[in-house]
Parts: C-alpha cells; sequence; structure tokens
C-alpha cells in the first residue's frame, strides 16, 4: 500500500527523515516524530543531545512515558546520568504516587502523570533535566515540572529533539531543531 500522506523532511544530528502530517484539530497539522523503533535516529539525537548537556550541571533525567522512553535511556548511556520515567497511568504498585494533570496535544484529552513512590529518594534534592521528543504547546512539560517541584528538586534545563510551534517561546529549550505547524 503506498502511502500518499503529506511528509515534512528534517534532519536530526546527520540522520534524515520524513515525518508524517496528521491534522491534530480543524486547519492545523502537524508533523509527527515517532521515534519508537528508530534505532538509528534515536542514538544520533542521545549522542547530540549528550554533548549539548555537556555544560549543564545535573543529577538525574526525567520524562514523561511512552515515545521518549528510549531517547531517555539512550541519553542516560551516553551521559551516565540516572533516569526516571513519569507514568501516565497509576498502577497500585506505585504506593503514593506524586501526580499532575497536563492536556495531550496529540490526543486532545486530559492526561494525569505519576511518580512512583519508589523513585521519591532518587529524585528529592536532585537536579534534573526535563527531556521529551518534541515539545508542542508545552503542556507535558509543565506537567514535568509539576511533579518535579512537588517531590523537591530542581529543573535546571530542558530538552528535546524538536521543539514546535512559535519557536521564541522556546528559546530556552535545548533542542536539536524546530518544526513548523501547518495551517490552513
Amino acid at each position: 500500500m503506498k502511502n500518499t500522506r503529506e511528509v515534512y523532511a528534517v534532519e536530526v544530528a546527520g540522520v534524515k527523515r520524513n515525518l508524517r502530517l496528521f491534522e491534530v484539530k480543524p486547519g492545523l497539522r502537524i508533523a509527527i516524530l515517532n521515534i519508537l523503533g528508530d534505532t538509528e535516529l534515536v542514538q544520533a539525537a542521545a549522542r547530540a543531545l549528550a554533548e549539548k548537556l555537556g555544560a549543564v550541571d545535573y543529577d538525574l533525567l526525567v520524562t514523561a512515558e511512552a515515545k521518549s522512553i528510549p531517547l531517555i535511556y539512550a541519553l542516560a548511556v551516553a551521559t551516565g546520568k540516572a533516569y526516571l520515567v513519569l507514568r501516565k497511568a497509576y498502577k497500585p504498585y506505585m504506593g503514593e504516587a506524586l501526580q499532575a494533570e497536563t492536556l495531550s496535544i496529540t490526543t486532545g484529552a486530559p492526561q494525569t502523570l505519576y511518580l512512583d513512590e519508589k523513585d521519591l529518594e532518587l529524585i528529592h534534592g536532585k537536579r534534573v533535566v526535563l527531556l521529551d521528543d518534541v515539545i508542542s504547546t508545552g503542556s507535558t512539560l509543565q506537567g514535568m515540572r509539576l511533579v518535579v517541584s512537588k517531590a523537591g528538586a530542581a529543573v535546571v534545563a530542558e530538552c528535546a529533539i524538536f521543539t514546535e510551534g512559535e519557536r521564541a517561546q522556546w528559546e530556552n529549550i535545548i533542542a536539536l531543531g524546530h518544526l513548523p505547524v501547518f495551517t490552513g
């Protein structure tokens, strides 16, 4: 079956990909980066982000599940730093988990981020770098910030493979590139 969907060409740390465009609401399309299963892209992005984080003094990497999990793992290997993943569903074994609600651009629905009780000791008092694959609206980033703050940690940097949308609002994000949004 031939894919006739429009694409947007990108290059990440020397790796080229064509991202498919999807309408997320009437008149608004975004280029979808799905790094799950793309080992070449994940490894290249992790190496490039590790280099950009070289001057940042931090203890721990934090992300939200699910698409950025392979990226945070590869980045943790590249930097020698520990990492943890904020979950999007509560499980009873997570005990007295911390939580914060956010709104997902890809689903349009509220989602809650949870920090497993077992990770409280790991994060408390640490300097944290937040990581995401793409930062679009900043809602997931905001949810991660809230959970990290509740856990008694400090965010010292935020990074992603791509920022998306209004470039000026992401000037403090460490990113490998920027994606436009497509209107009309």
